[in-house]
C-alpha cells in the first residue's frame, strides 16, 4: 500500500514521505521521465547512484511498444527495465494533448493514429488502468482530457466534465491493491473549473492528486498566478504533482506554493542538445568559449561527468557529434535536479526555504 506522511511545513512549501511497495520517496521530489522504459541515455544503476527515487513511464507509448502484455510477460516493468524502485506511470492523457493532430476524442475514450504503424488505438479510461496494472508500477494516473491554454471557455468546460467522468471510470476499474491510483484536477488558468474538478475528484478519495494542464502554452507567470489557489484545492494530507513543469525555478516557486512532485524531460532533453543545468545558470557547451576551458562542468558537483571531465572535452564531444556527450550531460542535467530537491528539502526543513528560493532565483533569473 500506498502511504503519505507531511513532516513539516516552511510557509507553504512541504516536506513530506511517500511510502510505495517499492520504496520510500523524499518529497518534495523530481521524478526522472523513462517514457519507453528508459531514462534516455542513463543506466538504471547510474540513476540510483546519483539519488533517483523514483522513475516516471508512459503508458500509451508503453502499450504500443513493445506492450502491456509482453511486459507483465516478462515480470512486470520493474523488472524489465532494470529498475527496482518506485515507478510512476501518466495516464497517456498528455499524448490526448500532445498527438492532437492524430488522435479524435469523445466521453467514451480517445482514439489515437499510432506514430508507429498508423494503426488505430483506443484508450478508454478502463483500458488506461487495466494497462497500468499489468505494467505493475506503484503509482498510476487516471486519463484526462489535457486541452492546451487558450482553449475556448465553452470546450475547456468540456474538457473538465470528461476529466471527471473518466476520473469516476478509472476509480471503479482500478483493482490492485498494491499500487495507489491518483487523480488529475484540469481547469486551464480558470480557477472556477479548477474547483469544480477538485472537488469532484477529492469526493472519489484518490490516495494523491495531480495538477495537470499546466505548461501547455501559457506563460510561467499565468501558471504561478493560479498555482498556490489550485495546489489549495487538494487536501492538505494527500501528496500533489504538478504535472511536466521542470525549469528549475517554476519547480522552486510551485514548491513555495505546496507542490511536492515534479517530473520533466528537460534535464535529459537539454543535456542531448548539449545544454547543462548548473546552480549558477545554464550552460551552452557549443559555444566557442569552452574549447580551452579545462574547469569542470560545475566545481561543487560530485557526478561523474564533473569528477571525470572537462569543459573542453564536453564541447569536443558535441562537435564531434560522438555519443558520449549527450551521456554525460543528461547524467550531469539528472544530478543537478536531484540535488536541487535535496537541497529544497534541507532548506524546508531548516526552515529557511524563503531565503533558499531568493538566492536560487536571483542566481538564476529568467534563463532556462
Amino acid at each position: 500500500m500506498t502511504s503519505f506522511q507531511l513532516l513539516s511545513t516552511d510557509g507553504l512549501a512541504r516536506r513530506g514521505r511517500l511510502t510505495t511497495p517499492h520504496g520510500v520517496v523524499e518529497t518534495p521530489v523530481f521524478m526522472p521521465v523513462g517514457t519507453q522504459a528508459t531514462v534516455k541515455g542513463l543506466l538504471p544503476e547510474q540513476l540510483e547512484a546519483i539519488g533517483a527515487q523514483i522513475v516516471l513511464g508512459n503508458t500509451y507509448h508503453l502499450a504500443l511498444r513493445p506492450g502491456a502484455d509482453l511486459i507483465a510477460e516478462m515480470g512486470g516493468l520493474h523488472r524489465f527495465m532494470g529498475w527496482t524502485g518506485p515507478i510512476l506511470t501518466d495516464s497517456g492523457g498528455y499524448q490526448v494533448y500532445s498527438l492532437a493532430p492524430t488522435r479524435r476524442i469523445d466521453d467514451h475514450a480517445a482514439v489515437f493514429r499510432s506514430h508507429i504503424d498508423g494503426a488505430l488505438f483506443e484508450l478508454t479510461p478502463e483500458k488506461a488502468v487495466e494497462i497500468q496494472e499489468q505494467l505493475g508500477t506503484d503509482i498510476a494516473m487516471c486519463l484526462d482530457e489535457c486541452p492546451p491554454f487558450g482553449t475556448d471557455p465553452g470546450r475547456l468546460k468540456e474538457a473538465v466534465g470528461r476529466t471527471i467522468h473518466w476520473a469516476e471510470r478509472c476509480r471503479a476499474a482500478h483493482r490492485r491493491e498494491d499500487q495507489a491510483l491518483f487523480g488529475i484536477v484540469q481547469g486551464g488558468t480558470d480557477l472556477e473549473l479548477r474547483g469544480k474538478c477538485a472537488a469532484a475528484l477529492v469526493a472519489l478519495e484518490f490516495p494523491g492528486y495531480a495538477l495537470g494542464g499546466f505548461s501547455v502554452g501559457e506563460t510561467a507567470e499565468q501558471m504561478t498566478a493560479v498555482l498556490e489557489a489550485s495546489a489549495a484545492l487538494l487536501p492538505a494530507d494527500k501528496p500533489r504533482y504538478l504535472m511536466g513543469v521542470g525549469r528549475p525555478q517554476d519547480i522552486v516557486e510551485a514548491v513555495a506554493r505546496g507542490i511536492d512532485m515534479f517530473d520533466c524531460v528537460l534535464p535529459t532533453r537539454n543535456g542531448r542538445n548539449a545544454q547543462a543545468f548548473t546552480m549558477d545558470g545554464p550552460i551552452r557547451l557549443r559555444n566557442a568559449c569552452h574549447k580551452r576551458d579545462s574547469a569542470p562542468l560545475e566545481v561543487n558537483c560530485p557526478c561523474y561527468c564533473c569528477r571525470k571531465f572537462s569543459r573542453a572535452y564536453l564541447h569536443h564531444l558535441f562537435q564531434a557529434d560522438e555519443m558520449l556527450g549527450p551521456m554525460l550531460l543528461s547524467l550531469h542535467n539528472v544530478a543537478f535536479y536531484l540535488r536541487l530537491m535535496a537541497a529544497i528539502r534541507q532548506a524546508i526543513e531548516a526552515g529557511e526555504f524563503a531565503r533558499f528560493r531568493e538566492v536560487s532565483l536571483a542566481r538564476w533569473g529568467d534563463r532556462t
